[in-house]
């Protein structure tokens, strides 16, 4: 069954250079699936991974302090939990930029990671982190536990939604681990998502949109088994789901486990009454926010915007925002400065545009950091200049 039709857009992280702004773009169907079997939604897949992870890609985590708390905070408690030590070897996959692997250098832990967009290799190289420039898999997998490098940790955040071959993706982890060994896994959690209307969460790099439920019956399927589970308030709501070895039985199962696929069952995760009025409910988000930009520009109002997110970017295609309503996005990474946003075709500014420009409106597009956001521009309100989210709801914040 369909969850959503968004439409067509280009790759979210394909950012426009001043060269290529007078080229053609490639646009590509942004359609979710629901399988009433397993209950995987999967968005339409119509462009690769090596496409959409590029070396010119533009993400680095480390350019939110809120995200990098999380991970210092992610390396104590697994440290303490796990008992890690300078004997121990933890993996990364998915490293960017070394944001999370840095905390596990500053223990002496040893510890590298698997990254495979050019771009946040280098930097994380640039920190002194060992890094495997290749897309995971139980191929590489198994070379690197065969050439003695297996875990006794592997972390993989945010990126077990962004594999085009999921089953392939989990079996490495099971080919890597020690027999002791733990994985981690965070995903922005599917519940969150319907429940909360974050429908600009979806774009081409998300291959899968995950429940506990879809994601404990692929792991057995591939060699792993969940022992515990975690909810957090990152990216709107995600979950830390822990797993081992098939064969090991270090971990007994938590009750937060069967406590959450209770839940997801008693919410209906499994049923297809769950993902109807999906489709609805982001159209009205969409007419809500184009009709406050609208209403802005009418008054006279200046709009700017605040973070050139992936998020940011399905929300302008699907709602046909272009420069006329939001004239430029800043953003900290000084990667995307200079650039345009894919599809709007918006530029991308450093921060002083703001100082400069003084607007009475910012819109800040990940909306998942906005009190981080608020915090960084409080000097706006000297202007009186207000904040507005578009997602899970129309929300304007007075500067004043």
């Amino acid at each position: 069954m369909s969850l959503i039709d968004l439409g067509s857009a280009p790759p979210s992280n394909a950012y426009l250079t001043a060269e290529t702004l007078n080229g053609p773009e490639t646009w590509y169907p942004l359609r979710v699936l629901v399988c009433t079997t397993c209950w995987l939604v999967q968005t339409e897949d119509h462009a690769g991974r090596e496409e959409l992870f590029s070396a010119e890609y533009a993400y680095f985590s480390s350019t939110s302090t809120s995200w990098l708390a999380h991970s210092k905070a992610y390396v104590g408690a697994m440290v303490d939990r796990f008992g890690l030590g300078a004997d121990s070897m933890v993996v990364e996959v998915a490293a960017n930029d070394g944001y999370l692997l840095q905390y596990v250098k500053e223990r002496g832990i040893p510890c590298y990671g698997v990254e495979p967009t050019a771009s946040t290799a280098a930097a994380a190289r640039e920190k002194g982190i060992e890094i495997d420039e290749r897309f995971f898999g139980v191929q590489l997998a198994t070379e690197l536990a065969a050439a003695g490098r297996q875990a006794d940790l592997t972390a993989a955040n945010n990126v077990l939604a962004h594999v085009p071959d999921i089953n392939d993706f989990v079996s490495g982890f099971a080919a890597l681990l020690k027999p002791s060994g733990v994985s981690t896994f965070e995903f922005p959690h599917l519940l969150k998502l319907v429940q909360e209307n974050q429908f600009d969460t979806i774009y081409h790099e998300h291959y899968s949109y995950l429940s506990l439920t879809a994601v404990n019956r692929i792991f057995a399927a591939n060699g792993l088994r969940c022992f515990d589970v975690e909810e957090l308030p990152t990216h709107g709501g995600s979950l830390r789901v822990y797993a081992q070895r098939a064969d090991s039985g270090r971990h007994e199962a938590s009750p937060r486990l069967a406590a959450m696929l209770a839940r997801e069952e008693e919410c209906g995760v499994a049923s297809e009454s769950f993902y109807e009025g999906f489709q609805a409910r982001a159209g009205k988000m969409k007419d809500d926010f184009l009709e406050f930009l609208i209403d802005a520009k009418r008054k006279g109002l200046k709009v700017g915007a605040y973070g050139a997110a992936a998020k940011g970017n399905t929300l302008m295609n699907f709602a046909g925002i272009r420069p006329d309503l939001i004239p430029y996005v800043v953003d900290r990474a000084a990667a995307k400065q200079g650039k345009f946003m894919p599809g709007s075709r918006i530029p991308i500014v450093g921060e002083a545009r703001i100082k400069q420009d003084r607007p009475d409106v910012i819109v800040i597009l990940p909306w998942n950091i906005r009190e981080e956001v608020m915090a960084q521009l409080a000097y706006a309100r000297e202007w009186g200049a207000v904040f507005v989210t578009a997602v899970p709801e129309l929300t304007v914040q007075p500067g004043r």
